[in-house]
Parts: structure tokens; sequence; C-alpha cells
């Protein structure tokens, strides 16, 4: 990967582009405050879990699949797979996430003059705002889906620094812990058949609806 392309990788990846992902735990608040998550130790067993469970599976290879679509201009895949993408998010506070999100960068990027945001349709998603602006700034496919893995990890490590309470040295011992586990999920993600797709994470849909009533939040998702 050329520097370029690198340092827009980094800046359209980073959790702190402000499109408000600072502002999501996708469910963690209401593990921390159940107890399930409570100290770096369960910490990283949630994190390895949903990274294999969750990402692995199903936002990860949608994400890849949109990437090879926008790469081919393919509008119909890119609505099949924004779509798809879409009907998983089974709460209303999930789906007001990446919808909020995908509207925030869609903007972003048009604004900077990044990406024609034309072949982006009806209610964006994250993963397809994403894609485009991959696809715009001639980023490598598999450096970006690593990417929005990492950024995904370190914001849940932040929210985890914040709300556990962990130390910061401890946030980063976590987030340096993960390294094999990101690679594993990116590997998986784009080499994922389609009939191996799934979306089944019944206890985070139970978390997230869950949040959506519980007192005291810091957090939207």
């Amino acid at each position: 990967m050329n520097a370029a392309s690198l340092l827009h990788l980094l800046q359209f990846a980073s959790p702190a582009l402000p499109i408000g992902g600072y502002s999501y735990s996708q469910g963690l608040e209401t593990a921390i405050e159940a107890g399930r998550v409570h100290d770096a130790a369960s910490a990283h067993a949630w994190l390895v879990r949903y990274l294999d469970e969750a990402l692995a599976r199903w936002d990860a290879p949608l994400l890849w699949r949109l990437l090879s679509a926008f790469a081919a201009r393919d509008t119909a895949a890119i609505a099949e797979w924004s779509a798809c993408f879409l009907a998983s998010r089974d709460t209303a506070e999930s789906r007001a996430e990446t919808v909020q999100m995908g509207y925030s960068l869609t903007r972003l990027i048009a604004e900077l003059g990044v990406a024609d945001v034309g072949l982006l349709g009806g209610e964006v998603t994250l993963p397809a705002a994403y894609a485009c602006t991959v696809d715009a700034l001639d980023i490598p496919h598999e450096e970006a889906v690593l990417a929005m893995l990492f950024a995904w990890t370190e914001n849940q490590v932040l929210v985890c620094v914040k709300s556990v309470p962990l130390g910061q040295v401890a946030g980063q011992r976590l987030l340096l812990s993960l390294r094999p586990d990101l690679e594993r999920t990116a590997v998986t993600a784009c080499t994922l058949p389609d009939a191996d797709l799934s979306n089944w994470s019944p206890g985070l849909s139970m978390l997230s609806m869950r949040h959506e009533v519980q007192h005291g939040r810091l957090y939207r998702s």
C-alpha cells in the first residue's frame, strides 16, 4: 500500500472521525451493567467472542462484498448487500446507529470532495458509506477490512477503559492482545462463502433491547 492510501485509511477508519462512533457501545454498556464484563479478562473474552461470532461471520464479510461491488460499479450488488446489512439490525437502536453513522460519513465525504456518493441511495448504512470511501481513495480492500475491525475494537476498548473501568495501560494491553484475533477475523471475512454468512447473535439482540430501556446510559447503543 502506498503512503497516500495508508494516510487516507488511517484518517477514514479512525474512531476519531466525526461521525459519532464514540457515542455507541454496541451492547457493551449493558454487558458491563449486568456484570458480564467486569475486568480485563472478561473484556478480552467479550471482544474475542464478538469478533468470532458477529463481525467475522456477518459485518466484515458484508463489508468485503460491498467493497467488491463498488469496485465493479455493480449498483444492484451495492443495493442488495446494503439492504441485507440494514435488515440484520434487529433493534431500533442498532438500526439507528448504522443509519446515523452512514448518513454522517456520506455527508462528510461529499463535503470534503472525497467521493461521488451517487452510488449510495436510500438509507445508507455505515459499511456502504465506508466502502464508497475506500473505493474512491483506492485503498486496498484487505487493509480496509482490517482497519475497520481495528477501529471497532479500539472503540470497544475505550468503552471498557471508561466504564468498567480499566486503566489506560490495561486498555492498551488488551488492544495488543487482540492482534491475532483481528487477523483471524479479517481472513475469515475475506474468504467466507455466501452460504456460511450468519448474523445469528440473539444474546447481542437481547442486550440491545435491554439497553433501549436502561437507565443512566452513557452510550446510544
